[in-house]
């Protein structure tokens, strides 16, 4: 083998390293991204209907729930709902702090996009349509976009 088809054969070997690492990743990540999303957007809309009822309805809503539920007081119909409300509207704002705090979304999107890259950059160099120096550049520039990726251990 010629050093030229040996960098070649090693630079491939390190792209398909990181797509593995980027693969894990993702695997780990998109559902963690897409549930703190869910808790989110859930949350925020369970709160907004839990203060619709008495805002829409009044305390003719409250009198009816307080007689569905064999109630007492219609303050513990209020309670329950501010109570309901401020529990699901934390939930959303935890969510969307832990997923802003780490830059999830913005992660996800960029491994999903050096991952395509790096398949294209793979398929162009095993059908030798790249010089290994151009190559080799361009790998550079797509793993620095993904720098939070480490290598995955060898197997």
């Amino acid at each position: 083998m010629d050093e030229s088809a040996e960098t070649r054969q090693r630079l491939s070997e390190r792209i398909d390293q990181k797509q593995r690492a980027l693969r894990s990743y993702l695997g780990r990540e998109r559902p963690r991204r897409n549930r703190l999303s869910n808790i989110s957007v859930v949350g925020s809309a369970l709160a907004a209907m839990l203060t619709a009822g008495p805002a829409v309805g009044g305390t003719g809503f409250t009198e009816a729930v307080r007689g569905i539920f064999a109630l007492d007081d219609d303050s513990v119909v209020w309670r329950f709902l501010c109570l309901a409300a401020v529990i699901c509207s934390v939930a959303a704002a935890l969510a969307t702090n832990f997923a802003n705090s780490h830059s999830l979304a913005d992660r996800v999107s960029a491994a999903e996009a050096a991952n395509a890259q790096l398949e294209g950059l793979q398929l162009s160099l095993s059908f030798g349509h790249i010089a290994i120096d151009d190559a080799v550049k361009l790998y550079q520039q797509y793993v620095a976009q993904v720098a939070f990726v480490d290598l995955a251990p060898s197997q």
